[in-house]
């Protein structure tokens, strides 16, 4: 009896020992922006665990920036991740979660940890697998009409229309079905477009975005990993963005070492696609700042070698610093474990004077820091194309006094009326935001 019950205890303890890990020293702000504050890394046996426990809103709601006002588009949803605003104005809703690979069936007191941890930040239920169309018919803020538009899918996420094509990314790859405008479901099987890297899927969220011309799809692919130690010949076309030609199928890698990018776009005045990072755990609060960045064709950004540009990552074995020597600095950091994934930029919106030129962008919020950051949406100016400013936080209180998560932001989106759209992945619910009536 005493045997069966040590892996229990031990992992009590590393709860604990988890729970008084280190604490953030670094000034408010000082890990955002153009040139962050990079501490000394901080190793440690067991990472530090914080995370907000996911409650629900209760018939609460977070609270927008002065000059804004937010309502649910829809509420009662079943975690929803990902948001695609259609030509006509209908909202495509991705209900998805992490699929079953062999990596949730893991055993041993570290996976036994985490599996608790996913389970109290709200992570832990069954994916949906659908597609969820949204349709404001009256224009007054909330969907009147609600479908079941796709079904059967993989753990999807990212979703592109490119002319009378919806492409779909799931968690091992790109489908595709026939749209028609208007259409409330869709019931043709998909078709395979490319394969995207799957099996351990440590990151198993799979973005997609069009090229403006409509012949190539970008693909965001996460690690299997934190820092590469399940080995690098499963981490191939991953930590990756991947091009992927629509006519061929044929797949290439268009940037990599970015270790788990989500949100794409393509800033208005430039052209040039930009995305969120989310970079790796376990040296501490204050280290590494997530990212906001521009994305070169051929890039290498560091992960797993070296983190933001060439600040080595001691823990990689064996090290190469042939590619730390390639490594590109990121334009704009967001501060440490803030979890970005969504990302829009403010084209199309109608939010007001301060809201018409830069970035917002969906802050999941953090597990492994003290205390916690991120749990917002947030907004990054922009001036001639880049980053110009401090970041205006948009939409808050997904945490409230108690240190409960009522909500978790995800994916952003510009609706068709110029508000902003927030997927809510704990609180299940669509928000909008749109200016405040007078």
């Amino acid at each position: 009896m005493r045997l069966r019950s040590t892996p229990i205890l031990a992992a009590a303890v590393l709860l604990t020992l988890a729970a008084c890990g280190d604490r953030s020293s670094l000034p408010v702000g000082a890990g955002v922006g153009p040139s962050p504050t990079l501490p000394q890394p901080k190793k440690s046996l067991i990472p530090t665990v914080d995370i907000a426990p996911a409650k629900g809103w209760n018939g609460g709601k977070p609270m927008a920036a002065q000059g804004l006002e937010v309502s649910a588009l829809a509420s009662g949803l079943d975690h929803p991740r990902w948001l695609h605003v259609l030509p006509n104005g209908d909202v495509l809703v991705a209900e998805s979660n992490k699929p079953q690979t062999p990596e949730t069936k893991k055993s041993g007191i570290k996976a036994w940890v985490m599996g608790k941890v996913m389970k109290k930040a709200g992570a832990a239920v069954p994916s949906a697998d659908r597609i969820t169309l949204l349709r404001d018919a009256d224009g007054d803020g909330a969907a009147e009409v609600r479908t079941v538009f796709l079904k059967g899918l993989h753990s999807p996420f990212g979703m592109a229309l490119v002319g009378e094509t919806l492409y779909v990314a799931n968690a091992d790859g790109i489908v595709r079905f026939p749209y028609k405008t208007g259409a409330t479901e869709i019931a043709d099987a998909p078709q395979k477009v490319a394969p995207l890297p799957a099996g351990l899927n440590h990151h198993w969220t799979k973005n997609i975005i069009a090229s403006k011309d409509g012949s190539k799809l970008y693909a965001t692919v996460g690690s299997n990993s934190n820092v590469g130690e399940n080995g690098m010949d499963i981490e191939v076309n991953r930590a990756a963005i991947l091009e992927v030609d629509l006519k061929s199928g044929a797949t290439r890698l268009f940037a990599g070492g970015l270790r788990n990018p989500n949100g794409m776009a393509w800033e208005p005045q430039t052209g040039v696609l930009w995305t969120v990072v989310n970079e790796r755990d376990e040296i501490g609060s204050d280290l590494v700042p997530d990212y906001l960045t521009s994305v070169k064709d051929g890039g290498f950004y560091g992960w797993p070698y070296s983190y933001y540009g060439q600040n080595v990552d001691e823990r990689v074995k064996p090290p190469r610093p042939d590619l730390v020597a390639k490594a590109i600095s990121p334009d704009y950091a967001l501060g440490s474990h803030v979890a970005a994934l969504g990302l829009t930029f403010a084209e199309g919106a109608k939010l007001g004077p301060l809201f018409t030129n830069g970035a917002f962008i969906g802050q999941h919020g953090s597990w492994n820091r003290k205390p916690l950051a991120g749990y917002n949406v947030v907004y990054v100016p922009f001036a001639d194309g880049r980053p110009n400013g401090k970041p205006v936080e948009v939409l808050t209180g997904f945490v409230d006094k108690n240190g409960d998560a009522l909500g978790r932001p995800v994916g952003v989106a510009i609706d068709k009326a110029g508000a902003l759209l927030v997927a809510d992945d704990v609180g299940n619910v669509i928000w909008r935001v749109r200016p405040a009536a007078r």
